[in-house]
């Protein structure tokens, strides 16, 4: 037999030794672990400050409650001017709505006189005034200005100015007798007071 194709023998099989891996080291933890030891953890590094950097920290605290401080009183004043600025806004504008009411009742007085003139009922210009006039109150009323009631109502010196007196004994004391002018509001504003007469 050549040396290539030769096969071994069982004592030769038996003699070479088996190879043997090497067996794996356990981790540092694990060997902890089977102890029944709890792995030490690192301890953190203090810090220490001088005295020097602690009067900073400090002074450097103070500092921001005063800025916080400041800052609060700003939002706030900051706050009443903006309500304050809106109010005011409001106001003028009211007060420009009532002036603009004021100027157009003169209109309204001259359509209720000739409504109220003596005159054919079915003629057309008087149709046509009374159209007018009722598509004028139509509008004030859209505006929300109101008629101050005043007839046979008790006189109110906030919403009325009494221009006679008269004697009537069918009203009571103080009682509007009769209507000269309308007067008109708007919410709580009076835009014209009422010229009346009073009962005595």
């Amino acid at each position: 037999m050549s040396e290539e194709t030769k096969q071994p023998t069982p004592e030769e099989v038996e003699e070479t030794p088996a190879q043997q891996e090497p067996a794996e080291e356990p981790a540092p933890e694990e060997e902890a672990e089977k102890a029944g030891k709890k792995p030490k953890k690192k301890r953190e590094k203090g810090y220490t400050f001088t005295r020097e950097q602690v009067e900073q920290m400090e002074l450097a605290a103070k500092q921001l409650e005063s800025v916080k401080d400041q800052f609060v009183r700003l939002t706030a004043e900051y706050e009443n001017y903006r309500k304050r600025t809106a109010k005011e806004k409001d106001g003028l504008y009211q007060d420009a709505r009532v002036d603009t009411i004021r100027e157009f009742l003169a209109v309204y007085d001259n359509l209720e006189r000739a409504c109220a003139a003596e005159g054919d009922d079915d003629s057309p210009h008087k149709k046509g005034l009374v159209m007018i006039f009722h598509q004028y109150q139509e509008i004030l009323k859209k505006l929300g200005v109101e008629e101050i009631a005043a007839l046979g109502q008790p006189f109110d010196p906030e919403t009325m100015n009494a221009v006679m007196h008269t004697d009537d004994e069918t009203l009571g004391e103080n009682v509007v007798a009769q209507v000269f002018q309308a007067g008109f509001r708007l919410g709580d504003k009076v835009v014209r007071h009422a010229i009346v007469q009073v009962a005595n």
